[in-house]
């Protein structure tokens, strides 16, 4: 094997460049994150999956944004475009709590030193590079720019801010998972000379045009208020959050058109979810060394690296809904999972690697039980707009067949070099509760949920209920406190048939949307009555294009026109979250 030193990287400084034999670079990926080339970290994929298709690719982690540039100067000018990320994390939620305190730790940077990143680091990173770069497209990715992508409230600065393309100057965003838009763009910067003329014709890319023929010639397209009039007036704001999100919803949504002033942000509509062939094809795992870069191996660990290096990804999207989380307008409502074979392989890759010790710690997704899930008749789902497959019921139309998955466990943990398969991804156990025999034999539900307690959990199994208030839930859409219990109730009785003590570790948020004081008193009676830990808690952080936050940033909820109580100063969101701790 290999010293670390001498794995195979991208290439991070001009010398590794030289040492290739490349004069000039196709393309520079700049990233707030460390460099970990791992199939978890978003800069990582994009740069190997551009790399296998032929183009010179380089990264700069973290660079200085505050000395005389020379990071964002060192490798000259790329020859197709700057790919710009925040990062994982949207630099903000890595900056701060939810009660604005600075926080100690940045679980993506060595040792977990702050300090690296600046805040909105997007932004901060583009208009450095358009500044000195010109004439260079500038590309935004990430979840940052992917939640920025049209206006939203901005809970640090407590503003109302444009799209961030308008913000950073850059020429385009992708939003989402970024394989198939990246490679599009790359090869048309790569042909065309005018480029900017085509945008209109490419799936998942945001970009600001000046030419209202663009608009006029846009089929199938949908005009939001100005960014002027949502400034005006919050309703109007309201109104376009839900027109976005419900455009989000569907499996062929409508080009969205926001104005400003003379310009105009566009949004064209996503790629279909990707096929077990197409994740093949753009999958990037095997050219991946699984490491951090070695110029970190003095700095300390990356926390972020340590917690997922031993897990394996099955699929990407969420159908579950919740108010509160980007997945969805990030990675999309619609199920793309591995195929079998593809993620047989990554493991038998994984056995391999000489810091595995035989323990898979995750074969998840953004929910661990998802996997090869989706609707059962696709028309049927071409005229939903819902943002749930299961709130507040399990949808007719929906395929939750768990034997898939029970499968793919047996089949991971039989290969040599395994030891124990353990699922650290949150389960959706809304899906593992029904009193009918025949969805539960057809579904492999009971059997699931026997394997999943008897082998697949380390001694705590995570999930999220969330709150105790069913008005509070409604507004997370989230299932009822009392479906919880019955799952704990569930849990436990697996437990005894396997002869096992583990406990179920619970997630709670204080403060959110329609929250009171009188609603978490309630909520610390009741999880104290039945002895749960609430050591997962947190309060509600507003980010960029929620549900959740478009009530805390309105006041009411912007689809019914309903008032909504929103604890909005930080002296009751502490006194909320205190009462996780009161027993």
């Amino acid at each position: 094997m290999k010293s670390h030193r001498n794995i195979d990287f991208l290439p991070t400084t001009l010398k590794e460049v030289k040492a290739l034999g490349w004069e000039q670079l196709d393309v520079i990926l700049i990233s707030g994150d460390a460099y970990v080339d791992h199939p978890s970290f978003g800069v990582a994929v994009i740069g190997r999956l551009l790399s296998n298709y032929g183009y010179k690719v380089a990264i700069v982690p973290q660079p200085n944004w505050q000395d005389d540039l020379r990071d964002f100067k060192k490798l000259g000018v790329p020859k197709l475009f700057f790919g710009i990320t925040s990062g994982n994390m949207d630099s903000m939620v890595n900056h701060y709590t939810a009660t604005k305190r600075l926080r100690s730790q940045d679980a993506y940077t060595p040792g977990g030193a702050t300090g690296f990143r600046p805040d909105y680091a997007t932004t901060v990173y583009a208009k450095i590079v358009k500044e000195l770069f010109p004439s260079t497209p500038v590309i935004l990715g990430g979840i940052e720019a992917s939640m920025r992508r049209l206006s939203h409230y901005d809970y640090w600065s407590d503003q109302l801010k444009p799209s961030i393309l308008i913000e950073s100057n850059a020429d385009i965003l992708v939003y989402g998972m970024g394989e198939k838009p990246i490679l599009a763009l790359a090869e048309l910067l790569r042909s065309e000379e005018n480029w900017r003329n085509k945008l209109f014709q490419f799936p998942q890319i945001a970009y600001v045009t000046e030419d209202s023929e663009i608009i006029s010639s846009t089929h199938n397209h949908l005009i939001l208020h100005s960014f002027e009039k949502e400034k005006e007036n919050k309703r109007f704001y309201g109104e376009n959050f839900a027109l976005f999100e419900e455009e989000s919803n569907k499996v062929h949504p409508k080009t969205l058109i926001q104005p400003y002033n003379h310009q105009y942000v566009v949004v064209n509509p996503p790629y279909p979810p990707l096929s077990e062939k197409e994740t093949e094809d753009l999958s990037t795992f095997e050219s991946m060394s699984y490491l951090p870069h070695y110029k970190y191996a003095k700095r300390g660990a990356i926390a972020a690296y340590e917690m997922i290096k031993n897990s394996i990804t099955t699929h990407r999207g969420c159908f579950g809904g919740c108010s509160f989380c980007a997945i969805s307008a990030h990675q999309g409502k619609f199920i793309s999972s591995r195929s079998e074979e593809s993620i047989l392989k990554e493991v038998k890759l994984l056995t391999q690697r000489p810091y595995f010790k035989g323990h898979i710690t995750d074969l998840g997704g953004p929910s661990a039980n998802m996997y090869k899930m989706g609707g059962k008749d696709r028309a049927l789902c071409k005229k939903c707009k819902k943002s749930s497959c299961i709130f507040p019921t399990i949808c007719k139309n929906l395929q939750y067949n768990h034997l898939p998955l029970l499968s793919l466990y047996e089949k991971v943990a039989k290969i040599s070099g395994v030891k124990k398969v353990t699922i650290g991804s949150g389960i959706r156990y809304d899906m593992l509760l029904t009193d009918n025999q025949e969805v539960n034999e057809r579904n492999g539900i009971d059997r699931y949920f026997r394997r999943l307690v008897e082998k697949h959990v380390s001694g705590r199994l995570k999930v999220a209920p969330e709150h105790t208030s069913i008005k509070v839930l409604e507004k997370m859409r989230k299932p009822s406190y009392e479906k919880f219990l019955l799952f704990l109730k569930k849990f436990n009785s697996y437990n005894a048939v396997v002869g096992k003590k583990q406990q179920l570790i619970p997630y709670f948020i204080s403060a959110h949307p329609a929250c009171t004081i009188e609603d978490m008193k309630k909520l610390a009676r009741l999880t104290s009555k039945a002895h749960l830990l609430t050591e997962q808690v947190q309060d509600f952080t507003p980010t960029p294009m929620t549900y959740s936050t478009a009530m805390y940033y309105l006041g009411y909820d912007p689809y019914t026109n309903e008032k909504v109580y929103v604890a909005r100063t930080l002296e009751e969101k502490r006194e909320q979250k205190k009462f996780f701790f009161k027993r």
